[in-house]
């Protein structure tokens, strides 16, 4: 079952998850918004891909999963132990 943080009401319809499936890739959520996706890499909070747009996701959006960075991290290890954010090899 995905991990869904709750967000204000006033960004309703948009949402934000970390899904079960996705093990082999880097540690990330999706925001969702009607039928768009867009992913963020939980260790760089950068967008992961160029299309849609990053700029049509609200900056509220996106200061929302910053203010929960560690509870996003803590779900995502939780759920994919095996791929734990701070696991990646260009790590200090």
């Amino acid at each position: 079952m995905p991990y869904d943080l709750a967000l204000p009401a006033r960004l309703t319809p948009w949402r934000v998850k970390i899904f079960d499936n996705e093990r082999v890739e880097a540690p990330h959520v999706t925001i969702v918004n009607k039928r768009r996706m867009w992913r963020v890499d939980l260790r760089t909070l950068e967008f992961m891909d160029s299309e849609p747009p990053r700029r049509d996701v609200p900056d509220d959006v996106m200061t929302e999963i910053r203010a929960a960075h560690a509870v996003l991290i803590r779900e995502w290890d939780a759920k994919h132990p095996t791929n734990p954010v701070d696991s990646h090899s260009d790590q200090p």
